[in-house]
């Protein structure tokens, strides 16, 4: 089957950066679907695994973690699904990804796919849907009826911050403070339903008082961590908690946090698939919650670019726009070439 991966930990720039690649049909195990890849998208994990992590043994690592397709085989012990169902998710970092035209997932943490999207539209959500999710209401613990309390998202724009932003906006009572640097990225904020945008290239706190936003109780720290600390210290309320997904060029000094009792939770999507948790359904039980919420309108797709075809060329273009940190929303590609 036809795939895209990577042999060494190589710049984007160059060819062999990722490469086109013919790989063994893959097995099902009893948990498994074996799903026919139409479209993926492109994350943030994927540009970091491809720097930094080498594959072993010289093989090949197929990367992509975000998917929609339609089931073609299933696992001895599946009961969720059956082939021809279509299905989204975002796999599993310990495992062979979605840059491939054939890949297993295991059934506890794929969902049923929106009726009302087709597949690239699908495949930018998955991922973004479940850490934005589990960020705001199992890791900062926002409760829906949560009005006169405030939510700041730091690099708003983004993939995660794209539906964090309606998630907030849609599901809770929060006032949805977003942040962003440039215009087209502002707008595309306020279109998705932040309350206000401020500018992450100044000041926050003269930012937030500009806009008249007191204490902040909710922090949702999608990028840059480490350079904007000090000011969301300064800016939560005391006992205010502060989440964030990315990671910090330089040791965040808990310390710092103490007086405010201030809580710091970090959120990875792929906790519960990498430690095989006993709660693992809870993501298949998720993507089938999003997927209603497309499909009634209340939660709309972050798809910012298509790049066309699967492939080894368009995939090194995405990579490279997304660690030129001015992606907005989702970079998706669909179909393989031939």
């Amino acid at each position: 089957m036809k795939a895209i991966g990577y042999y060494t930990n190589l710049p984007i720039d160059q060819a062999d950066a990722l490469v086109d690649l013919d790989l063994p049909e893959p097995e099902p195990g009893p948990h498994d679907l074996l799903v026919d890849v139409h479209a993926v998208s492109v994350n943030p994990v994927d540009t970091k695994l491809r720097r930094n992590a080498a594959p072993a043994d010289g093989q090949p690592r197929v990367l992509g973690f975000d998917a929609a397709g339609r089931v073609r085989a299933v696992g001895a012990e599946v009961s969720l699904f059956r082939p021809g169902d279509r299905v989204w998710y975002a796999g599993s970092i310990a495992r062979a990804g979605s840059n491939a035209q054939r890949q297993l997932v295991d059934e506890r943490i794929a969902g049923r796919m929106p009726t009302t999207l087709d597949f690239a539209q699908a495949a930018a959500l998955p991922l973004t849907a479940i850490t934005a999710w589990e960020l705001l209401f199992d890791r900062l613990q926002v409760r829906r009826d949560s009005s006169g309390e405030s939510l700041l998202v730091i690099g708003a724009a983004g993939g995660v911050g794209s539906i964090l932003v309606q998630l907030a906006r849609r599901l809770t009572g929060l006032r949805v403070i977003g942040t962003a640097s440039r215009a087209e990225t502002r707008n595309w904020i306020e279109s998705l339903g932040a309350h206000e945008v401020i500018d992450h290239s100044r000041s926050l706190g003269e930012e937030l008082r500009r806009i008249g936003a007191g204490p902040i109780d909710f922090v949702a720290s999608l990028t840059h961590t480490d350079q904007h600390y000090d000011a969301i210290v300064e800016a939560l309320k005391p006992q205010g908690r502060l989440g964030l997904i990315d990671d910090p060029a330089t040791p965040l000094d808990v310390m710092k946090l103490k007086r405010k009792a201030l809580s710091l939770h970090w959120e990875l999507m792929f906790t519960r698939s990498l430690f095989q948790t006993p709660d693992m359904i809870e993501q298949h039980r998720l993507l089938g919650a999003v997927a209603d919420l497309v499909d009634n309108g209340t939660l709309v797709t972050t798809v910012g670019e298509h790049f066309g075809t699967i492939n080894a060329a368009n995939l090194r273009r995405a990579h490279a726009l997304i660690e030129s940190g001015t992606a907005r929303g989702k970079i998706v590609l669909e179909g393989f070439d031939g």
